[in-house]
């Protein structure tokens, strides 16, 4: 390869980065059109840099490295956004009706809906936390339902055939889902092909999805995928939403619940 050329795509690479860093993600079609280069090109530029540990590809584009959704341990994940967590935490345990069979997925944020529970009687929560269902052990009027499985250690959390298949035995009248990254591009993501797995047979079985995560979730995509974002009716979140997600969400016919 001659000077010249590796200079241009050397350039035409520092551009890519430049753009990804300013807006957090790119398109193919955006950088065909600017650089003046066909959409192979770009798709091996993107590749390489991706070989180099500086984006994530994904269908159409790429995303920062940092936007791939690190798996964190539960420890990890309770030093961040911890005050729009316990707002959120209060206005989901708000939706929990008499009578109600509901899913909690592993998580902080669902921990904190956990925590506004006790006032709570006659309602039943199936959960695959194991933290959660420590936490609900001592309340007194509700059931608690814990399905089997492997252990993840990171999220304190049953997975696997055997968590599916109990999960599957019972009807759920709302699932609060955590996730790690959401986007009406990508739908709903997590780090963990397990737990995404676990998540799409819980909102199987849910006559209504509810998602609940701090907005520095949106527009990010994590490893593994859940589902679409149509299929979410709710999302609980905090006021960093930005007033044009609110409206692509609403033009889904999704509630979002802005505490």
């Amino acid at each position: 390869m001659d000077i010249i050329n590796k200079n241009s795509i050397d350039r035409r690479r520092a551009i890519i980065m430049e753009e990804l860093n300013n807006n957090g993600q790119v398109d193919v079609n955006s950088l065909t059109e600017q650089l003046g280069v066909s959409p192979v090109t770009i798709r091996n530029d993107l590749t390489h840099l991706e070989r180099n540990h500086l984006l994530i590809k994904a269908r159409g584009g790429a995303f920062k490295t940092e936007q791939a959704g690190t798996d964190f341990t539960l420890l990890e994940k309770e030093k961040h956004h911890l005050s729009e967590k316990k707002r959120i935490g209060r206005a989901a345990a708000a939706l929990i009706e008499y009578m109600d069979t509901i899913i909690l997925d592993s998580g902080t944020t669902t921990m904190e809906i956990v925590k506004n529970m006790k006032h709570l009687s006659d309602v039943n929560v199936i959960t695959n936390a194991l933290n959660i269902a420590d936490e609900l052990s001592s309340y007194k009027n509700i059931n608690v339902i814990i399905p089997g499985g492997l252990l993840r250690r990171n999220s304190h959390s049953l997975v696997g055939a055997a968590a599916e298949e109990t999960f599957k035995s019972y009807f759920c009248d709302k699932l609060f889902l955590a996730v790690d990254g959401l986007s009406i591009e990508h739908g709903l993501s997590t780090p963990s092909a397990e737990e995404a797995h676990l998540n799409r047979v819980m909102i199987s079985i849910s006559k209504e999805v509810i998602v609940v995560t701090d907005s520095s979730k949106f527009n990010k995509r994590s490893l593994a995928y859940i589902t679409e974002i149509s299929t979410v009716d709710k999302i609980i979140t905090d006021s960093g939403i930005s007033p044009e997600l609110v409206r692509k969400l609403e033009d889904l016919n999704i509630e979002i619940i802005i505490i």
